[in-house]
């Protein structure tokens, strides 16, 4: 038990260094996200503004951008919904091997 208590700070630590260390050791960068490059790369390439296909159905029904908070939360939302469905997964998958046995060792005994 304490060997795997000790791989789990390991884990924490390595995943704190690895969040970070790019904010220290880049000082003064921008850090954007896929959209912002991926708009920059379509005008690059096609050597036009790139326009979007469509509204966010959010973004008409309040007739503007949403702010960053509330983009945050759905986000985050987002993300824990599909981390509570893996989790469940992954107990039900270990509770089930554990707990339900394999049906067919039961009938050959």
């Amino acid at each position: 038990m304490k060997k795997r208590t000790g791989i789990a700070i390991a884990l924490i630590v390595l995943a704190l260094l690895i969040t970070l260390i790019p904010l220290f050791a880049l000082k003064g960068a921008e850090f954007g996200g896929s959209d912002d490059a991926g708009s920059q790369m379509v005008a690059e390439v096609t050597g036009e503004e790139y326009e979007p296909w469509f509204t966010p159905v959010l973004e008409q029904y309040l007739g503007g951008e949403l702010p960053g908070e509330i983009e945050s939360l759905f986000f985050c939302l987002q993300t824990g919904i599909g981390v509570g469905i893996i989790a469940y997964a992954f107990g039900f998958l270990v509770a089930r091997k554990r707990f339900g046995g394999d049906k067919r060792t039961d009938e050959s005994a």
